[in-house]
């Protein structure tokens, strides 16, 4: 049996010094994705998305296929699994962590409101303590994951998701500083095709019950919101099968 978690570090184990530099770093970015049958979605969205990050933090770009490779050679002979590419170091160095596939939810989820802004939020980078704090403290009462706010209860994202509205006629994402997470950018295109434009725009959290549906996105899927706060919201199942259409219908990439 393969042993997971698998680490590998420019394309060979991980050693323990290795290890100890980047548990020493709190300065980084990284990637997430699901592999199934060596395949994933969106895959030139993530490559877009460390090429533009490693500008951003390093200032020079990082070669798409030499990621390719690095998650090609930590796969191995697995053709399914959670996979996180990291990019660390003044080099810099790429790790490719690969686990055990993980599935999205298959309920409808609570969500806990918090006014909090990730610093860079539109780089998915290392350290993000207070996220994981909100959302550990959302659990702890009871809910699924945080949504971040702007002291005004302007909606930027969850803590590791993307929010999405249906208004009875299109997909509204909160246009506020967040990452454009890669499966909210599929659905942004694949949506249109199922008869649902979408759009960026102000949400507020006091306008959450005037929509007929909404709804969480991440590498793990899809899933809707049933509770925000003491909210309850309705869930649109007509319309979430609509999402998960035009999900399921985004090709997988060959890595």
């Amino acid at each position: 049996m393969t042993a997971l978690p698998r680490f590998e570090i420019d394309g060979h184990a991980a050693t323990t010094s290795e290890l100890s530099v980047l548990a020493m770093l709190n300065y980084g970015h990284f990637t997430a994705m699901q592999v199934r049958g060596g395949r994933t979605r969106g895959l030139d969205l993530h490559l877009a998305r460390l090429d533009a990050a490693n500008r951003e933090l390093y200032g020079a770009g990082l070669p798409g296929e030499l990621v390719r490779d690095r998650i090609r050679h930590a796969l191995g002979e697995i053709s399914d699994a959670a996979v996180r590419v990291i990019v660390f170091g003044e080099s810099p160095s790429v790790m490719v962590v690969v686990r055990p596939p993980i599935a999205g939810p298959d309920t409808a989820l609570g969500l806990r409101t918090v006014s909090y802004q990730r610093p860079l939020a539109h780089v998915k980078h290392l350290g993000g303590f207070g996220q994981s704090y909100h959302r550990r403290l959302a659990e702890r009462e009871g809910f699924d994951e945080a949504l971040l706010t702007d002291p005004d209860g302007v909606i930027s994202e969850g803590a590791i998701t993307n929010l999405g509205c249906f208004d009875g006629t299109s997909v509204i994402w909160p246009d506020a500083p967040a990452l454009d997470g890669i499966t909210m950018l599929l659905l942004e295109k694949a949506l249109p095709a199922q008869g649902v434009p979408s759009r960026r725009g102000p949400v507020l959290v006091a306008d959450l019950g005037k929509f007929r549906g909404v709804f969480v996105t991440n590498s793990r899927g899809v899933a809707a919101v049933e509770r925000v706060d003491d909210l309850r919201l309705g869930v649109d199942e007509a319309f979430m099968k609509t999402v998960t259409q035009a999900y399921e219908s985004v090709t997988w990439d060959v890595i």
